[in-house]
């Protein structure tokens, strides 16, 4: 049992949390002046390089290339590797060619160990070397002194790396100055130190090595109360790139800030350290949950990527200006206190291109079941089986659908994951039943800090077997959280992960059923008392210190739930698991969300381009608690969430805990009644938003997109970030600001058309389009040359609108011709992939007619579902309609048209949705 003064400390501590502050504390989290490592490598300027390529070290195999690189000052030797991978990818690594002891490599993130191609020198001299990267154009040139890499295309440089000469590699050590040791450890160190000196420079070189000078913060530094061990010394690393020709970047999520990355001179740099901020500031450049250390790079010619594979906490620089000759150039640094340079650089040259490359290094999105797409209902907490009862009852009152309702930390048993509450949900099984009958599931929160209770079988489990995370000195790591003090599984163990997949078993964890999900929050780690209320970086993971792996530790977690919910199945379900800490490589596991944000129209706004970034960088299943988490909306606030949120991947409504209930309808009949119609919208689109999640599966687009990937070359779209795409076919501008009566839209592609869903009103492209709006308004566009797939039929729950008929919206072009696809299965198993059950086809309209032809003749899956209603949009009005199957039938198809419109209604062709048709209009 806790003592008093550990029990009044945890609930001072909590207390902090539990508030409903005005805005982060900023003390709690460190600038970079704050870091020492951040502060010693900003501290280093432009100019020449300290690092030279011994060209002579130079060694070329089939796969790739290494040399040396010598720093001048310290003698220390580092190998450089250079890849030209498969896809027009380069990988760059450098590691102390010696170094004490191993420097961490981050695993498990990419999918497979890339595929090389054949590198060779095209010329060489002492100066440089210069190597084909396939094709005649495509050059690498290697610059000795200083070191440099130039990617050429032809004359163009692409990408230089260290042409700043901001590489800088602190190597592993040893103390020399320890108190504790003894005059004859000292020499016996010494001696071996300086023997390790002398193997740093190679053959011939003979030059002295300055003497190193210890600064603050190198063996360890404190904040607040907090002090971090280094017992190896300073160990960070960075390196510049520039980007001649660019004015535009992306990416390095999660910050909440604009989509487009600013200037960081004269700032902070943006921070990557996955961190538990309780409610958020919005334009600032602080770490927040997740970290994935991508980068694009956009002009209108190219699109580039870069991929910092290091798990550590890492800063990254952003300097906009003009290069040589008054050419735009963006310069980006990053910096991160351990590990090794690991560095993939995606060539493009366009956005679809940098998605691909991406994607096969570390994967695509995750094919959720269907019904995850749909709307979620949840707060902290729903307080017990009654109250679920009642909001799944006032939802069907209302006649709003919904598939999921979520439970809080405090459904558990005393904070006790795996476990429930016998008091507040005494028969967990009957529950899930209750949903089950109706279509609906549940998710409950299974965080990974654990509490510290010798009756508790998930805590004594992972003590016995040593899974805990360890302290500097090897005991079991423990801080306090959610259920005061706790311990923290090391999820980078694979035993670890296999036992906490096991945990998923129906028989292992009592309650559960086959419509029970998954929530994995506070991952980062969140530790209440912990430094940045996170873990020490001096605690241990085996061999490696937390410092080292800190950003992976949520990509872990949600990757053993994930496991834990597929073994549970025997291997057919697909699982559905948020996540709110996250990392590159994420995406295969499940979906995440923005973290904390507040009831304010400037966190609604913030929604779009956080969402947009992670979508950059492969996270595409991303959404924002609607209503805000901190604070208490007011109704308008409300409505425009919810309108913005049937737009986004992720669509869930979430509370805090102090905050008044707002269940849809408690806001009055007329709000009920306009969110009730921005949900419906959602289950209507639910079509058209699977085909996006199964493409984003196959092929790592991103579902919820910018403008500018569909519209690379249209300057105007760089730096919007109010407005977005939705596949290439639907177009959303939401209304996010207080007492709007009007909004104005971008559309884009000149000589292409958009129309209004709502009215199916026309208008052309590459203009601004004033739009006035009233609290129903949410201006959506589909565009010409598209066909997309509705179900209009709105039920409940997404599952009990499995065999519902569908509506083809054919939005015409200019030259009258439109295509689209329908995707259909199961929605929930891995039965596409393991046994081809699923439907593909191609819809095609063009000469005046509207086919629907097989995109996949090897699959077959059966369907009830069948096609219902045709809306032609900017269409004509024919003489006669009639329709053709492959069994050689023909019958002729009742058809509405309005002039006004021009909207051709084809009513009830009655023919399956999985078999070939033709409709053809005369």
């Amino acid at each position: 049992m806790a003592s008093f003064i550990e029990r009044m400390c945890l609930y001072l501590v909590l207390s902090v949390f539990l508030s409903i502050t005005q805005a982060v504390d900023r003390s709690n989290f460190k600038t970079c002046d704050q870091s020492a490592f951040c502060s010693r490598q900003r501290a280093l300027k432009p100019g020449q390089s300290s690092y030279r390529a011994l060209l002579e070290t130079l060694e070329l195999s089939d796969s790739h290339l290494t040399v040396q690189l010598l720093n001048n000052n310290n003698k220390v030797l580092l190998l450089l590797e250079l890849y030209r991978l498969q896809g027009n990818m380069t990988r760059v690594k450098i590691n102390e060619l010696k170094p004490i002891k191993p420097r961490y490599e981050v695993p498990d993130v990419l999918i497979t160990d890339p595929p090389t191609e054949l590198m060779s020198v095209v010329a060489q001299d002492e100066h440089r070397v210069v190597l084909s990267l396939g094709g005649e154009d495509w050059r690498l040139i290697l610059s000795a002194q200083p070191f440099r890499l130039d990617i050429m295309e032809g004359p163009q440089v692409l990408l230089s790396l260290n042409s700043r000469g901001l590489l800088a590699f602190e190597q592993l050590r040893i103390r020399k100055d320890t108190k504790s040791q003894t005059d004859t450890e000292k020499a016996g160190e010494k001696e071996d130190t300086e023997k390790h000196d002398k193997e740093k420079v190679s053959e011939g070189e003979e030059e002295e090595a300055e003497e190193e000078v210890d600064q603050p913060g190198m063996w360890e530094e404190t904040f607040k109360t907090h002090t971090d061990t280094k017992p190896n010394g300073p160990s960070s690393i960075s390196l510049d790139f520039s980007l001649p020709g660019v004015e535009h970047v992306y990416g390095i999520p999660e910050h909440a800030d604009g989509l487009r990355l600013k200037n960081t001179d004269g700032g902070d740099p943006y921070r990557l350290y996955n961190l538990d901020v309780f409610q958020y500031e919005l334009f600032n450049p602080m770490a927040l949950y997740g970290a994935v250390p991508v980068l694009l790079s956009h002009n209108t010619h190219r699109t580039m990527g870069l991929f910092w594979l290091n798990a550590a906490e890492t800063w990254v620089d952003v300097s906009s200006g003009q290069g040589s000759s008054e050419v735009p150039q963006t310069d980006v640094r990053w910096i991160s206190e351990s590990g090794i340079i690991d560095v993939f650089i995606m060539l493009g040259p366009r956005p679809n291109d940098v998605f691909t490359q991406y994607a096969s290094l570390t994967g695509t999105q995750a094919f959720p079941p269907l019904s995850s797409l749909a709307y979620h209902q949840c707060r902290w907490n729903y307080n017990d089986q009654e109250d679920v009862s009642a909001v799944d009852q006032g939802f069907d009152e209302h006649d709003i659908p919904y598939d999921f309702i979520w439970l809080d930390i405090e459904h558990t048993d005393g904070k006790r994951y795996f476990t429930w509450d016998n008091n507040k949900f005494p028969q967990p099984k009957d529950m899930l039943q209750g949903l089950l009958d109706k279509r609906r599931k549940m998710v409950t929160i299974v965080d990974p800090h654990i509490k510290v209770d010798s009756s508790y079988k998930i805590h004594t489990e992972i003590r016995s077997r040593g899974y805990y995370i360890k302290n500097k000195d090897g005991g079991d790591y423990e801080g306090w959280c959610w259920p005061g003090n706790a311990g923290y599984p090391d999820f980078t163990n694979p035993e670890m992960r296999k036992w906490w997949a096991s945990m998923f078993a129906y028989d292992q964890y009592e309650g559960s059923m086959g419509n029970l999900y998954t929530w994995n929050d506070m991952n980062e780690p969140s530790v209440f008392n912990g430094p940045e209320v996170t873990m020490h970086k001096d605690a241990l993971h085996g061999p490696w210190e937390h410092r080292d792996i800190h950003n992976l530790y949520g990509f872990y977690v949600q990757m053993a739930t994930a496991e834990g919910q597929i073994q549970r199945s025997g291997g057919l379900e697909r699982p559905f698991v948020l996540t709110r800490a996250f990392f590159a490589g994420s995406q295969r596991y499940g979906a995440v969300w923005t973290g904390d944000n507040a009831a304010e129209w400037g966190h609604l706004k913030m929604s779009i381009p956080m969402c947009l970034s992670l979508g950059l960088v492969g996270i595409s299943f991303c959404g924002a608690d609607v209503g805000g988490f901190f604070k208490t909306p007011s109704a308008e606030l409300l409505v425009r969430w919810y309108q913005t949120g049937a737009y986004q991947p992720f669509f869930r409504a979430h509370a805090h805990l102090d905050t008044p209930r707002r269940e849809p309808w408690l806001f009055g009949p007329d709000n009920t009644a306009l969110i009730r119609e921005a949900v419906r919208q959602r289950y209507t689109l639910l079509p058209y938003w699977y085909l996006q999640f199964y493409h984003s599966q196959r092929t790592g687009q991103p579902v919820m997109r910018p403008l500018w990937v569909e519209y690379p070359e249209d300057i105007a779209t760089f730096s919007i970030d109010d407005e977005f795409l939705i596949g290439r076919d639907l177009l959303v501008h939401p209304v996010t600001d207080e007492g709007s009566s009007g909004v104005t839209a971008y559309l884009p592609g000149n000589g292409e058309v958009w129309y209004d869903v709502h009215t199916f009103q026309r208008h052309d492209g590459a203009q601004n389009l004033s739009i006035p709006v009233t609290m129903s308004s949410i201006p959506v566009f589909q565009r010409g040359g598209s066909i997309i797939c509705r179900k209009n039929r709105v039920r409940r729950s997404s599952s009990c609108m499995e065999n519902d008929p569908y509506t083809l919206y054919v939005a015409l072009d200019s030259q009258g011709n439109a295509e689209g696809e329908l995707y259909i299965d199961d929605g929930h198993t891995f039965k596409h992939e393991t046994d081809k059950q699923f439907i593909h086809r191609r819809l095609s309209f063009t000469g005046n007619s509207l086919s629907s032809s097989d995109l996949s003749p090897d699959s077959q899956f059966p369907t009830a579902s069948w096609v219902e209603q045709v809306n032609i949009l900017g269409a004509q009005k024919p003489d006669a309609v009639t329709l053709t199957t492959t069994d050689g039938g023909e019958s002729s198809v009742e058809f509405e048209f309005d002039p006004d419109t021009a909207v051709l209604t084809l009513r009830k062709p009655g023919v399956n949705a999985g078999v070939n048709w033709t409709l053809h209009l005369r």
